[in-house]
Parts: structure tokens; C-alpha cells; sequence
């Protein structure tokens, strides 16, 4: 067989294999004995194997005897290793040796604010977290996600800010209230309180000023400290008022403060199948908080004369359960007549930003919605008048009340005692944020 380098591997097969028959007659004749025949053919089918090797390490072939592809996609490196699976190749991000040149296309320029005047009297974890929160209220987010290129970040001791003059402006502005304002803790007096009837205004309007609000349904009014004092007991007078919190809120100045009060209120969510009991499915309980969170971050203006308060308010309420049956079959044909329950929840939200004068007190009226906390059972013993008292774990139905928030600034409460429990700063869930 001659030898040729050039030829596709098919042809290669194909002589070998005429080869092997030409071989195979003229060293097998038929008068050849049968062991010596099948040791001729053992050695040239070894001998024929390593001509295919040299072969393809001389063409460039793959040694798998079984393939058929050509040279020219045999000597293509695979893509299999540099794909996403859909033969497209995977980007890798570039290296650079150094640091790249910040785009100034916008009048960008970078500048460093001081934060320890600030952040060393503060005990809390990750004090600065409250000076990017309060830029972005001011700022929006998508300034420093768009163009102009821009960059915020803020650790302990250092604020840094890459952007244009615009937003250094907007950015100094937040930053002098925190640095160069109040570093003592302040206290604000905070009450949550329902009202069956929203007629209360009718007496009260005369105390109150009111101003703008955006959020849907939602009445702010402004009342001087005395008039905040009269109409606190016109209020404690009537039969459908309920005061669910009274309490004093101690904060460094724009520090955020959690506050809520909660409760579980237990159904049967669903049944599963329980082998060797009875009866055979078991009651799988879920769970529904509900009550009011509340999330307050207040900021004093640098002569201490405005608050800025954003304000974020939950309320959750379960109205009422509406029980299902479901026809649940055995191993005997039959089925088994299972109870479950499907939950009418009440929910209402607040998220919004308040500026009013510190000598004054803010009151806020959510309007007839959920009630913050369910009423309390008066039956014998505290008991449901159900079996079980099952009642008192699942209301019959939800109440309505106009939801009362009045907050009002205290002033500084380093040389103040407070009658009530100070709530000490949470952490809060920033989601790896800064």
C-alpha cells in the first residue's frame, strides 16, 4: 500500500480495507489450515492499525478509527470549552493594568467628604448608611446609574462623590446637616392611635392646619404644641378611641428607628397524607403577622428650626378566613372530608418624606383603613366563645378605625428623663448595600 499523506481519512479506510481482502486471499488459500489462516489475519489487522496512526499524525487526522469528518474540522480548535451552551462565544471581562480614566464629559469631578465629625459619636453599626440614604432621597437613584458617569460611596470616616456640580451641590447640602448639625441624640415624642369614627374632625378642625400629602387618602396637618395637648384629650373623651403606642423615640439625627407591634394569627393552609394514622391527612398550619410596622428616619435642618421626616408605615390585617372542604381519597375507595382555609387580608402602606417646623407637632391621618391592632376579647376567662376558642384565633371579620400618627420633636435627649420606655436604634436589613 502506498503511502498517502493527503488523502481524507475515508480514502485511507477504504485501501485498507481492500488491502486487508487482497491480503486475506492470497495468505489464506482455501488448502491453508485454519489456526495459521486467523494468525495471519491477527497480524495484519495490528499492522494495518499502526499505518493509520502514522498516517494521521502525518496528516493532521484524529487516530480514532471510527470518525469520518474531514481534516478541515478536525483541525479546528473545539468551542465547547469557550461556550455558553448555545455556540456562542462567553465574553470575559478585560483587565486593565491600572486604573482607567473617569469620563469628564459631563463637568464630572471627584471630591471627598469628611464624615468622622459625625460618625465618632455614633455607637451604631455602619453609621454612614444614613448620609447615602438621605443623598439618594434627594438626588433620586438613577443619577448615579445613567449618564453622566458618577460614583457614591461612603465608608466610616469618608464620603466620595464623582459627579457634576449640580449634584456636589445636592450632595453638600445633606452632608452639612449631618456634620455640621446636632451630633447629640434627639427625642421625639410618638403616638399611634385609632379612631372608629373619622368625625372627630368635626371639633378638632379648628386646631389644625393642614398641608400637602401624596400618598392616596392620606391627611397631614400641622398643630402647636398646646392645641396638640387639647385635642390629645378631645380625643381620650370618645368611646371609639383607641392610644395603641405612646412612646419616646431616642435618635442621632437622621439615624432611622423601627417600631412595630405584631401578632400571629394561625390557619390551616393545607392537608397532607399521614401513613398509619388516623385520620389519614395531616393539617399543615401557616401563619399571618398582623398588626403595624412602622420605620421613622428624622433629620434636623443645621439651625434646627425644620425636621425632615421620611416615614414607612405597614399595617396587616387578617379580616377573615372562608373555610373550604376538600374530599381527600383513601386506600379503600372512599374519600376522607378534610377542612381548610383561605385567608382575606387587609394590607395598607405609607411611604413618604414630611418637612415641618420643630416647634410644631405633625399629625397624619391614613384614613379609614385596616385596623393597626384587632380588638380585644372580652368573653369569660379571655376565652372564644367557640370551641376551643377557635374564634379568638380566627377573627369573624375586620375592623375598620382612621389610623392616627402625631410625632413631635423633644429636642436634644442627653439631660432629658423619660417617662416611657426610649427605644434603643435597630439595625436595619440594607441588603449589602454599603
Amino acid at each position: 500500500m502506498k503511502n498517502v499523506p493527503s488523502a481524507p481519512r475515508n480514502t485511507v479506510v477504504y485501501i485498507s480495507r481492500n488491502f486487508v481482502d487482497n491480503r486475506l486471499k492470497s495468505s489464506c488459500p482455501s488448502k491453508t489450515p485454519a489456526p495459521i489462516c486467523c494468525h495471519r489475519v491477527i497480524l495484519l489487522i495490528v499492522w494495518l492499525g499502526i499505518q493509520n496512526i502514522v498516517m494521521a499524525q502525518d496528516t493532521g487526522l484524529p487516530v480514532n478509527p471510527g470518525s469520518v469528518e474531514s481534516p478541515s474540522t478536525a483541525s479546528v480548535p473545539s468551542l465547547e470549552s469557550k461556550t455558553n451552551g448555545n455556540l456562542a462565544p462567553a465574553l470575559q471581562p478585560r483587565k486593565l493594568g491600572g486604573a482607567p480614566a473617569l469620563p469628564t464629559d459631563g463637568g464630572q469631578y471627584w471630591e471627598e467628604y469628611d464624615l468622622t465629625p459625625y460618625t465618632k459619636e455614633l455607637q451604631v453599626d455602619r453609621p454612614q448608611r444614613a448620609i447615602v440614604d438621605w443623598i439618594l432621597r434627594d438626588t433620586g437613584t438613577d443619577v448615579w446609574f445613567t449618564e453622566p458617569f458618577g460614583i457614591l460611596s461612603a465608608d466610616r470616616s469618608k464620603l466620595r462623590v464623582y459627579h457634576n456640580a449640580q449634584m456636589h451641590q445636592l450632595v453638600r447640602g445633606i452632608y452639612e446637616q449631618f456634620v455640621n448639625g446636632t451630633v447629640a441624640p434627639q427625642s421625639y415624642g410618638l403616638r399611634v392611635m385609632a379612631v372608629g369614627n373619622p368625625n372627630w374632625r368635626t371639633r378638632a378642625h379648628s386646631l389644625m392646619r393642614t398641608v400637602q400629602a401624596q400618598s392616596p387618602g392620606v391627611q397631614a396637618y400641622l398643630l402647636h404644641k398646646e392645641n396638640s395637648a387639647i385635642l390629645l384629650a378631645m380625643l381620650r373623651g370618645r368611646a371609639d378611641f383607641r392610644e395603641l403606642a405612646a412612646t419616646e423615640l431616642i435618635v442621632h439625627n437622621g439615624q432611622s428607628q423601627e417600631l412595630e407591634q405584631v401578632r400571629g394569627r394561625n390557619y390551616v393552609q393545607d392537608l397532607q397524607p399521614a401513613e398509619g394514622q388516623w385520620p389519614p391527612y395531616m393539617p399543615v398550619t401557616a401563619d399571618i403577622k398582623e398588626g403595624y410596622r412602622m420605620q421613622l428616619s428624622p433629620l434636623l435642618s443645621v439651625d434646627r428650626r425644620t425636621v425632615d421626616l421620611v416615614v414607612k408605615c405597614d399595617i396587616d390585617q387578617l379580616e377573615k378566613v372562608s373555610n373550604v372542604s376538600l374530599d381527600l381519597p383513601l386506600p379503600t375507595g372512599q374519600f376522607y372530608t378534610g377542612m381548610i382555609s383561605v385567608p382575606q387580608v387587609a394590607s395598607w402602606r405609607l411611604h413618604e418624606r414630611f418637612r415641618w417646623p420643630a416647634d410644631q407637632v405633625l399629625l397624619l391621618s391614613c384614613g379609614v383603613v385596616a385596623a393597626p391592632q384587632g380588638g380585644t376579647n372580652n368573653s369569660l376567662l379571655g376565652q372564644g366563645s367557640g370551641l376551643l376558642g377557635l374564634d379568638r384565633i380566627l377573627s369573624p371579620g375586620g375592623e375598620r378605625a382612621d389610623a392616627l400618627l402625631m410625632i413631635e420633636h423633644r429636642g436634644d435627649a442627653t439631660n432629658q428623663t423619660s417617662s416611657s420606655s426610649a427605644l434603643q436604634t435597630t439595625g436595619l436589613n440594607t441588603r449589602g448595600r454599603y
